[in-house]
């Protein structure tokens, strides 16, 4: 007893409690960061208030307190047990790292045009798809969102596109995985798999310096997605809940009943046809009413993080439930994260094990609802004693549907079955050792897979006006699978050289990725439910087809090598360069291979310049060149070879009762190679005041040559008519201007506001391999309404798909005429010759802004995003603005936009420039309030509450229904709704 006294005594002797706060520049708590006992794996995170509470033993030293947003900080604890630390944010601090290719830098030290936005700085509200996080916060970089579709994705453009038709969507690196594409079938937004709570850092890696390390894949940019990791300390579980509902904020301006029965009225009086006025109903039906829901939707995440066995580990479990506007539509996503970063041998090696998988379950909502609710006739009913499920449909004399007639839109949605659930595993493990002889020197190994699997059906009921000729079509099953297998390795060298005020690192890197897709579709069956009346007696009957399968791998792999070299010489001069050769089976075997250089300068110029000079905090030149590639077809992954594909059910030879499908070639090209973009770019950093006011200039030019188009060849040169092949070229040059500033910063408030505006301008620069003065051009955006209309064009000296259209004569009264056009060319004909090019879809500049204040315990947030210079064709008013439209030559009555009546056109009119509108707006894109509650319980540590309004207001002179829209070629003609979203959201620590 005795010894077991002394032995208390003696470890009670060795060791001692250290308390303090943590708090930022403006005194305000700092919550979850990390407090280390330096030298060794122990460690607490503070609770919501930013206290801590940690043993130690007599011989430490010191602690190292961090967080994410801050720089960390080495305090010493000598003789002391109350130790408070203020963090200074790194919101623009040289010393934040910043997460680049293939590593990781510090801010000061880039030389490459980057933008890094943490969590704190996400899009707020309901977010249910990752790239949404980033909307109107990157200078250079467009979100633009697909609609209001559950779990719909978005387009993403960085500094506009490089290419015609091949895809200009940047790559994205989860993790250190490179990614392939963003679709899957049963999924229209592969990114939506990712939970945006899991995410800790998105990087923009924008100027070929940045982007050329990933070669043949970056000609559009990178995103890199960082997730969160877990951090030394005790466990700490975070929960948050966030319950929301949307309504529709907008709907298409569309006649009412009683206007559509005037106008049938006055026409029968003015021509003495009655027959439309026969066919009137009584009904007075907002068919958009009947279409549109509340969207109703929670997420719910739950995480936990520690330190087990002196192994840092981050563990969540994710649910989102989210219902769209358009009825029957929903999205529902179970995600799961792990995250393990053991070191070993007294840490020399370093493990970080990531592990993420999803599963998604959509419900998706038929889209041809939205443009029928446009067109059906407002005076009839919903509902009516039919064979077809109940709902009105336009019939024949003899009681079947009108073929070509416009169909009830809610029983397109409630006779429709639309299913699908998608898997998704991505996980890698990354290892770096770092060689006990040579300490300067790691060898890195990333192994890593990214697994999608998507499956689902769509039933059509057999009750359904659409298929009555079929009786009804149902594909029981469709599956599809995309594998994505990693195998990095890499040696890193980095030495400083503090007599010479130096330090240099060098990369050599071999890189293998292979892609297989496994597709199998299950034979589409059709049933006859609806006896023909014309055909008594006939039974029903089964039919279905026989399925086909390929006879080839769809599968391509990558195989690169990669050395960069970065240098610092006296502190203030900054040097990067690095070639990539990547061989891409896409590509015949002599144009397999593509050589990716790119070279990079800076310089610091406070120091060498400006001295001490207190308000200049940071002043930073750049100068970067570099090459890129495209090499992404799609999934023509032999178009470089002669084959042979069999046909369609739709295209069999018959022979009897049987039917037989034969083989036809398709078309190949053997000299297909790489796109390749070339970038220069020069830009400022700058930051003032310690750094309250920061930011950047940038100034771009991109020359991609060699551009993936697809062109019309001469019949007989090759098995069609059309080539997917290498011709053109294209150039993009641009401004890009980042401001953050702290306007107000002290213990009880502060103020911050931030601002980015980009000017781009696009322009294709050859068209052709041989010179043809014949030649006009290629036309592009294909449109709803006639047969083949295309009302855009590709031509030389011009920004793609500018729309190319008739020139629209007015009255004295500003009434647009119709069919009467400008004889452009003054040969004394109308024709297509007369045709000019007029606006372009993409914008000239785009801006982003948010600001957010807070006040003691309460934060006030707000961001918005506007888009200037940018046109659509109005495809809604060229297709339903029409009298046409309501009376409709196929003896049924339809609906028109209210753009009639300032138009009064009787027939469409789709080439004219009537219909190109101004879509240039101002979105905001949210307001968001949260108020802390901090510590409420002892193992409570921390509540935060919170509220916002998304998508609030657009302000545009667009007529349309939403100026914001997600195809490049500027077509509006079926959007799905953005909602007004409202939201409350409840975060628990503990």
């Amino acid at each position: 007893m005795p010894v077991l006294l002394l032995f208390s005594v003696v470890v009670f002797a060795q060791t001692k409690t250290v308390t303090g706060r943590v708090t930022d520049a403006t005194g305000k708590a700092v919550s979850g960061a990390s407090v280390i006992i330096k030298g060794q794996a122990r460690g607490v995170m503070t609770s919501e208030d930013g206290t801590y509470s940690i043993p130690v033993p007599a011989n430490a030293t010191s602690i190292i307190v961090s967080s994410v947003g801050f720089t960390p900080q080495e305090i010493s604890i000598a003789g002391k047990t109350t130790v408070d630390a203020t963090l200074q944010s790194t919101a623009a601090n040289m010393n934040e790292v910043v997460v680049v290719a293939y590593g990781t830098r510090r801010r000061g030290d880039l030389t490459a045009s980057v933008t890094s936005i943490s969590a704190k700085d996400f899009q707020k509200g309901q977010v249910s798809s990752s790239e949404q996080l980033l909307q109107g916060k990157v200078a250079g970089l467009q979100v633009t969102s697909g609609g209001g579709s559950a779990g719909g994705g978005s387009r993403i453009r960085i500094r506009g596109g490089a290419s015609l038709n091949a895809s200009n969507d940047p790559l994205v690196v989860i993790d250190g995985v490179p990614t392939e594409g963003n679709s899957i079938a049963g999924s229209s937004n592969v990114l939506n798999t990712i939970n945006p709570n899991d995410i800790e850092s998105i990087s923009v890696l924008k100027d070929a310096s940045a982007t050329a390390l990933y070669g043949s894949r970056a000609s559009n940019g990178v995103l890199i997605i960082t997730t969160k990791k877990g951090a030394a300390g005790k466990l700490r579980f975070n929960f948050n809940t966030r319950a929301s509902v949307g309504i529709i904020g907008k709907k298409v301006a569309v006649l009412t009943g009683d206007q559509v029965r005037a106008i049938i009225n006055a026409d029968a009086v003015a021509t003495g046809n009655n027959t439309y006025k026969a066919l009137l109903g009584t009904a007075n039906t907002d068919w958009q009413d009947q279409i549109y829901q509340k969207a109703f939707g929670s997420d719910n995440n739950l995480s936990a993080a520690g330190t087990y066995a002196n192994v840092p580990y981050r563990i969540s479990l994710g649910y989102l439930s989210q219902d769209g506007i358009l009825k029957t539509d929903h999205f529902n996503r179970v995600t799961s994260t792990l995250n393990l970063s053991p070191k070993f041998f007294t840490n020399h090696l370093t493990a970080n094990i990531a592990a993420k998988f999803s599963r998604t379950g959509n419900r998706f909502a038929d889209g041809g609802a939205v443009g029928n609710a446009i067109n059906y006739d407002p005076t009839q009913p919903v509902y009516t004693k039919n064979r077809f499920g109940g709902y009105y449909e336009w019939l024949q004399p003899n009681g079947l549907p009108i073929d070509l007639s416009n169909r009830n839109p809610l029983a397109l949605l409630e006779l429709r079955d639309n299913r699908s659930n998608v898997n998704r595993f991505i996980g890698n493990v990354q290892l770096d050792y770092k060689l006990h002889f040579l300490p300067d020197l790691h060898v890195l190994l990333n192994l890593g897979m990214d697994r999608i699997h998507g499956e689902g059906h769509d039933f059509q009921d057999s009750a359904m006006a659409t298929v009555y000729k079929t009786g009804g079509r149902r594909v029981p099953f469709y599956q599809q699978t995309q594998t994505n297998t990693l195998a990095d390795i890499s040696l890193t060298y980095a030495k400083e050289l503090p007599a010479l005020k130096s330090k240099f690192d060098a990369l050599l890197l071999h890189s293998y990725q292979d892609f297989t897709t496994d597709v199998y579709n299950y034979p589409a069956f059709s049933y006859r439910a609806i006896a023909d009346p014309n055909k008594p007696g006939k039974k029903d009957t089964i039919q279905g087809s026989e399925p086909t399968f390929a006879t080839d791998k769809p599968q391509f792999r990558l195989e690169s090598y990669l050395a960069r070299v970065n240098l610092t010489v006296y502190n203030n001069f900054l040097l990067t360069g690095s070639l990539r050769r990547d061989a891409s089976s896409r590509f015949a075997p002599e144009n397999r291979v593509g050589y990716f250089p790119a070279a990079a300068v800076a310089v610091k110029l406070r120091e060498l310049v400006f001295g001490n000079v207190r308000p200049i905090s940071d002043l930073k030149l750049r100068f970067s060149w570099g090459q890129t590639g495209q090499q992404n077809t799609g999934s023509d992954y032999y178009g470089y070879l002669p084959r042979y594909a069999r046909s369609t059910g739709t295209a069999q030879y018959q022979f009897g009762n049987n039917f037989y499908s034969f083989l036809r070639p398709g078309a190949y090209d053997r000299d297909r190679r790489w796109e390749s973009t070339t970038t220069t770019n020069l830009g400022l950093d700058f930051g003032f005041f310690g750094n309250r006011i920061s930011g950047s200039v940038d100034l771009y030019k991109k020359k991609t040559k060699d551009l993936l188009s697809v062109v019309p060849v001469a019949p007989g040169t090759n098995f069609d008519i059309q080539l997917l092949t290498n011709v053109g070229n294209m150039e993009n040059r641009g401004v890009e201007f980042t401001l953050n500033t702290n306007v107000v910063r002290n213990r009880n408030f502060s103020w911050d506001l931030n601002f980015n505006a980009t000017v781009n301008e696009t322009k294709i620069t050859n068209l052709l391999q041989y010179p043809d003065p014949s030649f006009k051009g290629i036309d592009v955006s294909g449109i709803g309404g006639g047969t083949g209309n295309k009302i855009g064009k590709y031509i030389v000296g011009e920004a793609p798909y500018s729309f190319f259209v008739f020139k629209q004569i007015y009255d004295r009264l500003g009434k647009p005429i119709e069919g009467l056009y400008e004889d452009v060319n003054r040969d004394g004909v109308v024709d297509d010759n007369d045709r000019y090019l007029y606006k372009k879809p993409a914008p000239d500049a785009l801006i982003g802004a948010s600001t957010q204040f807070t006040y003691k315990k309460l934060t006030l947030s707000a961001a918005g995003h506007a888009s200037l210079g940018n046109y659509l064709y109005n495809n809604y008013f060229s297709n339903a603005g029409v009298l046409n439209s309501i009376k409709n030559p196929l003896n049924f009555i339809g609906n028109a936009t209210v753009n009639y009546l300032e138009s009064g056109f009787l027939n469409n009119r789709y080439l004219t420039d009537y219909y190109i509108e101004n879509a240039s707006f101002f979105r905001l894109d949210h307001i968001s309030v949260d108020y802390n509650l901090g510590r409420v319980t002892k193992n409570l540590s921390g509540v935060r509450i919170g509220a916002s309004v998304q998508n609030v207001f657009v302000v545009t002179k667009y007529k349309g229904l939403d100026p914001e829209n997600s195809n490049d070629t500027g077509t509006d003609n079926n959007i799905y709704p953005r909602p007004r979203t409202y939201s409350l959201s409840v975060n628990l620590d503990f």
